[in-house]
């Protein structure tokens, strides 16, 4: 049986190991979704999952999230939050739930995931010594990634550019997390 102390420790390395396999994944899935792969259930699955994880997440790190650069990323995941509920509200939309369009609320999940982490990758970069080049180069995926997406011709050219914005963010996670 395991004790307190045994359980802190799996949810301290799942607090700071999840999002680095939490991250390529949500990409991959919508990714996957555009392309017919993944139902859009299930991408409405993975946003109220999402939701719920965030929230957790923040909570459960809240002190260890007050200052600095962890603050930046704090405060990046609060906005997501709503964000992420704004994908939630268009999947429900998309059934006429809601009776509203569903791609306004869609659009402001996709790309507000898209670019709020080019914030705090740009922000990381200039705070950090070590690393600085990968959180450039995030901030670049996540801005070319978006305007792809914007741009795209067809389902195949939008998965590119969520595929662009999926490694960029990978990337920059992976290094925070392999690296602080």
């Amino acid at each position: 049986m395991c004790d307190r102390r045994d359980l802190s420790v799996v949810f301290r390395s799942l607090r700071e190991n999840g999002p680095a396999l939490l991250v390529p994944a949500a990409w991959s899935v919508a990714a996957a979704t555009v392309l017919g792969v993944v139902s859009t259930r299930a991408l409405f699955v993975a946003h109220v999952v999402m939701s719920a994880l965030l929230v957790a997440f923040v909570v459960a790190s809240w002190r260890d999230m007050a200052t600095g650069v962890l603050r930046a990323w704090k405060l990046a995941i609060l906005a997501g939050t709503p964000v992420t509920l704004a994908g939630v509200a268009g999947f429900l939309a998309l059934g006429d739930t809601l009776g509203t369009p569903p791609e306004p609320l869609l659009a402001v999940s996709l790309y507000g995931w898209a670019l709020l982490p080019a914030a705090g990758f740009a922000y990381t970069g200039r705070r950090v010594e070590a690393g600085v080049r990968v959180y450039d180069v995030g901030v670049a995926c996540c801005v070319a990634g978006a305007v792809a997406v914007a741009v795209a011709p067809s389902a195949a050219w939008t998965a590119v550019g969520i595929a662009v914005v999926g490694a960029g963010q990978t990337a920059g996670i992976l290094d925070a997390t392999l690296r602080y």
